[in-house]
């Protein structure tokens, strides 16, 4: 389960990394304005990065078989996940959303479950 879902994860982080970077005011729909500031665009910009960092260090972990060596990954993913999850949810509840982020809550607390049961799978390994 671990290895497929580190897979997803990194492609996901990667292309909404890649969109921040290359193309922030395309990406950010909706949300942000016609004409955006140049910093702005900086500001998404540089979200964009440590997104693509993530990305690379699940791709990479995903071929580990060491639970010990999985699971700070496995919880960075999800407390990352759980609070991109916890603010789509706030936003879509209050209506300061974007309409997208109706599709990314499914996706994000999907991420944060998988992310959830996988590291209490690594927890039970070292303490079973």
């Amino acid at each position: 389960m671990v290895k497929p879902l580190l897979t997803l994860a990194s492609l996901y982080l990667a292309a909404i990394g890649l969109a921040l970077l290359l193309v922030p005011a395309q990406f950010g729909v909706d949300a942000v304005p016609d004409d955006p500031s140049s910093e702005l665009l900086a500001l998404l910009r540089l979200l964009g990065g440590p997104m693509v960092g993530i990305a690379v260090l699940n791709w990479v972990s995903r071929a580990t078989e060491l639970p010990e060596a999985l699971r700070p990954v496995l919880l960075a993913n999800l407390v990352g996940f759980t609070l991109v999850a916890a603010n789509d949810v706030v936003g879509v509840i209050t209506g300061d959303a974007r309409d997208a982020a109706r599709v990314f809550v499914v996706v994000h607390l999907a991420f944060a479950v998988a992310f959830a049961v996988a590291w209490r799978r690594a927890t039970a390994t070292r303490t079973g």
